[in-house]
């Protein structure tokens, strides 16, 4: 009996994944939990693996197609079984649910799809618009997989509500046919309000390379205009004496248990100590509700190959100077290496990032949503402070604190910054590592 390999669902925010490369090809043996294929999201590669033996009888899409989740990929049977009812736009609901089998790199995951693959429901971010809107997600028609209601469907069903002048509403129409498969129409073909950027005659400019914005870069352009759409973000700017880190610094580098501690880990370190007293900083706002945790879940931004990822350290603000250290080098380096789990890339309430080490003394760092804050840590700058003796040179650390204004008002986060930056200044490194 054929089975069908399915897209997995790797995350309520995810609504597709691209295919990397195909490990089997048509006509191929394959064997139960052998990967078929590798598949790429915003935050990592995975192999999906083959849910039974036999023969790789269909594929139905090919390398670099962006497949929506729970979208038939491929069939699995004996030669000779009739696959023509497995393709994409011909699947059927089925009424027990199924399990995925991801592998990823490290060992083997299992993501339960609670939904019938082709089943009808509404995604987590579509109820969430719906609700936010007023709109009863149960009478709005949905175009994802088997009808299963997605965000931009609650966008169409308010494009053609009052109080829209004709002209918005034809701004956010979508149009007849779209990009994806089967010309359906998919969120990137709607034009947002306001129309889209004039493009000048290409031929007037010469030679050009064309970039197709998909996979890693396609998803981190999609989260960060979602990011700067949704929230109120604010940026305040500080420095921080840096005397005492370089100091300390100086004196863990004598150590070999310590010689691998940076100024970043001392930073993150002195703003772990100092977050937990302020729990209006590590929460989610959730628009009706506001989250505050009793735990620092600290994402660590590192640049990679693939684009820009946030991996989690979990409990941070319980970790000791050296432990702290240890966890942000792992997991920045399984995100180097393309080895970091799900669960290492989701689930941080405050984000830290450094652009200190290119020079880069303020920045606007985006919020990382529901998040309602993120630190930047700027490079070291020598500047003149006038005191008693006149005046003298001072190393001074940059930082910048975005907030999300709807959860906090600006005098918590200034209060909260200058904590930070006190903190930093009275770094000690002889205790601050056991």
């Amino acid at each position: 009996m054929a089975v069908e390999v399915v897209m997995p669902k790797l995350g309520n925010e995810i609504e597709s994944c691209v295919i990397v490369a195909w490990r089997k090809q048509a006509g191929d043996t394959v064997a139960k939990g052998e990967p078929v294929c590798e598949i790429e999201t915003d935050k990592a590669t995975f192999e999906v693996e083959s849910p039974a033996a036999g023969v790789l009888l269909k594929v139905f899409f090919k390398e670099g197609d962006d497949v929506p989740v729970r979208a038939t990929i491929a069939v699995i049977g004996q030669p000779g079984e009739d696959v023509s009812g497995f393709a994409p736009e011909a699947a059927k609901p089925e009424s027990a649910p199924k399990i995925q089998v991801l592998k990823v790199r490290d060992g083997s995951l299992e993501f339960p799809l609670s939904e019938s693959v082709g089943g009808t429901g509404v995604s987590p971010r579509a109820r969430h618009a719906a609700e936010t809107a007023g709109v009863d997600p149960s009478v709005v028609a949905g175009s994802g997989p088997g009808g299963r209601v997605i965000e931009r469907d609650v966008r169409d069903e308010l494009s053609g509500r009052e109080p829209l002048t004709p002209a918005a509403r034809d701004l956010l129409a979508a149009p007849r046919v779209g990009t994806g498969i089967g010309g359906r129409v998919l969120g990137a073909d709607i034009p947002e309000a306001g129309g889209t950027f004039p493009v000048p005659d290409l031929k007037l400019l010469g030679p050009s390379k064309e970039i197709a914005v998909k996979g890693v870069r396609k998803a981190i352009a999609s989260r960060l205009l979602h990011s700067a759409r949704t929230t109120a973000q604010v940026t305040l700017h500080a420095t921080a004496d840096a005397s005492a880190l370089r100091t300390a610094r100086a004196r863990l580098k004598t150590e070999a248990a310590t010689y691998g501690i940076t100024i970043n880990d001392l930073v993150m370190h002195a703003t772990m100590r100092v977050l937990p007293k302020f729990p209006a900083l590590n929460a989610f706002f959730l628009g009706e509700r506001i989250l505050q945790f009793e735990h620092v879940h600290l994402g660590v931004a590192v640049q990679t190959p693939r684009g820009l990822m946030a991996p989690v350290v979990r409990r941070a603000d319980a970790l000791s100077l050296i432990e702290l250290s240890a966890e942000a080098k792992r997991v920045r380096q399984a995100c180097l290496d393309g080895t970091a789990t799900p669960q290492e890339l989701t689930g941080a309430t405050f984000t830290m990032t450094n652009l200190g080490p290119q020079g880069i003394e303020f920045f606007t760092p985006l919020l990382n949503p529901p998040e309602v804050a993120i630190l930047g840590v700027g490079t070291i700058v020598v500047r003149p402070v006038e005191g008693r003796g006149g005046l003298r040179l001072v190393p001074h650390l940059g930082l910048s604190l975005t907030f999300d204004h709807q959860a906090l008002d600006g005098h918590d986060a200034a209060v909260f910054l200058e904590a930070i930056g006190e903190a930093v200044a009275r770094v000690d490194a002889g205790g601050s590592h056991g």
